[in-house]
């Protein structure tokens, strides 16, 4: 198994269980919030898509698809355009409401696409590659890669909590 087949399992495990989490449900589920300050299904998939466009599309040299696909029009988010969530308020989680699973999945598999291409192109060597000096010691390639998968993963997993407690209501 060489890299590019690593990563892409991972990344695809990221798939399965947004799918698993956000499938089927109604608007009332997916923006619906355990408590006052728990994150929501909607808030937890847009936040794990923003974050994969926002730093693969870095990486990659590329535009992130939430603007060559028009997906920041189509969430109508009143947040900066470039928003992805990270440090985002209380209220803030709140206002990221979605009117359909679709939407929160087409972006994501727009974006899983797009990973998904740029990973396949990888060797080891690429992995070395400097992405972000702003950290000591910087960031490369390979590391922000594993970043975003195991910060992905988190939050699929934490939508698929907030599912499960849903289902039992």
């Amino acid at each position: 198994m060489n890299v590019a087949d690593i990563l892409t399992d991972g990344y695809t495990r990221i798939q399965e269980t947004v799918h698993a989490a956000v499938e089927g449900l109604e608007p009332d589920d997916l923006n619906a919030r355990l408590d006052d300050g728990a994150n929501s299904i909607a808030w937890l998939v847009w936040h794990l898509t923003r974050v994969q466009d926002d730093h693969i599309a870095d990486a990659a040299g590329t535009e992130q698809v939430w603007f060559t696909e028009d997906w920041a029009a189509r969430f109508d988010l009143p947040f900066a355009k470039a928003s992805t969530g990270y440090g985002h308020s209380n209220k803030q989680v709140g206002v990221v409401r979605v009117g359909s699973a679709e939407l929160l999945l087409g972006y994501y598999d727009a974006v899983h696409e797009r990973s998904a291409d740029f990973i396949r192109g990888l060797d080891g060597k690429a992995l070395d590659r400097i992405v972000d000096e702003a950290w000591s010691p910087p960031v490369t390639l390979g590391v922000r890669l594993i970043s975003v998968l195991s910060d992905d993963l988190q939050h699929a997993g934490q939508a698929a909590f907030v599912r499960g407690c849903l289902e039992r209501r």
